[in-house]
C-alpha cells in the first residue's frame, strides 16, 4: 500500500463523509486538468479555443475547472481544437 493510500485510508476514518464520493470527484478534476494541460501544450489561450468551439471563454474555464457533466461531442471538439484524439474506456 502506498503512503497516498495510507494516508487516505487514515484521512477516511477521521472524515468519512469527506471520502465518499472521492474517486469521482477526482476523475472530475484529472479531467479538467488534462483538458487545461492539452490546451496549454497546443499553445492556446482559453479565448481561443472558445472561438474555436463558437463558445465562451467561460465555458472553456468551466470545462478545466469543474469538468462536469462535459458532453463526449464537446470533449471531442475540444480535443480536435488543441490537436489530439480522445479515447473513452468502461473500466
Amino acid at each position: 500500500m502506498s503512503d497516498l493510500q495510507k494516508l487516505k485510508k487514515e484521512l477516511a476514518k477521521k472524515n468519512p463523509e469527506f471520502w465518499e464520493g472521492y474517486e469521482k470527484r477526482f476523475e472530475t478534476f484529472k479531467l479538467g486538468v488534462l483538458l487545461k494541460q492539452a490546451r496549454i501544450d497546443a499553445g492556446l489561450t482559453q479565448e481561443q479555443i472558445a472561438k474555436k468551439l463558437h463558445t465562451s471563454k467561460s465555458v472553456i474555464s468551466r470545462m478545466e475547472n469543474h469538468a462536469k457533466d462535459i458532453r463526449l461531442s464537446t470533449l471531442e471538439k475540444f480535443a480536435k481544437a488543441v490537436g489530439r484524439d480522445i479515447q473513452v474506456a468502461l473500466v
